[in-house]
């Protein structure tokens, strides 16, 4: 019987690791913020931003409507940056993006934000949520996760721009490091959609 229930305490045991395991995956570490609010601030912020909309939960994937995972394959039979990215950033890059992971109110752009979950959109300080149509929203952003290369001395995000016409664009935003400065190196646009074109 006893060793029954230390058999028992094991299998318990590692569930709850395991289970430890797949909740650490789909955090976001506080340090990719600071990467996330250069790209709003590069790509996306103008004098006449009110607001910016975020989808709560980060994209798995590098083209809307499409369902297959990033590849290392795909990273570079598309020959993005005309084939600069390390091996090691797109191998992390790719290894990031998995699953998706939940994003939290971190962001330090300086303008007033919230998260979208499908078509409703969140307030920070309550749980109930309202249309986005009660919004005068203009477009919307989602991220993927944050790849980097061993030595994090460089970084890769991609970003999406989806507008209620349904136009919009994806980038990817390559940085770098100097010291503890991260700088925005390179962005390429991957794939556009206007007036109804699918990327």
């Amino acid at each position: 019987m006893a060793g029954i229930v230390v058999l028992c305490a094991g299998l318990f045991s590692n569930v709850v690791c395991t289970a430890e395991q797949k909740s650490a995956a789909g955090v976001i570490p506080a340090e990719d913020y600071v990467l996330y609010d250069q790209t709003i601030e590069s790509l996306f912020l103008t004098s006449h931003t009110m607001l910016v909309v975020i989808e709560r939960m980060t994209v798995a994937r590098l083209f809307p409507g499409r369902t297959e995972p990033i590849t290392i394959a795909s990273v570079h039979d598309r020959h993005y940056f005309l084939g600069r990215l390390p091996s090691d950033l797109v191998g992390d890059f790719v290894g990031a993006n998995r699953e998706a992971g939940r994003l939290e109110g971190r962001f330090q752009f300086g303008v007033r934000y919230r998260f979208v979950t499908g078509q409703s959109i969140e307030e920070p300080e309550v749980s109930a949520a309202i249309p986005v149509q009660a919004v005068p929203v203009l477009e919307r952003l989602a991220f993927s996760r944050v790849g980097r290369t061993l030595r994090n001395d460089q970084a890769l995000v991609y970003v999406e721009q989806m507008r209620p016409d349904e136009t919009g664009a994806g980038f990817l935003v390559w940085f770098h490091r100097k010291g503890q400065e991260w700088t925005i190196f390179d962005t390429e646009v991957i794939w556009t959609i206007r007036g109804g074109q699918r990327p």
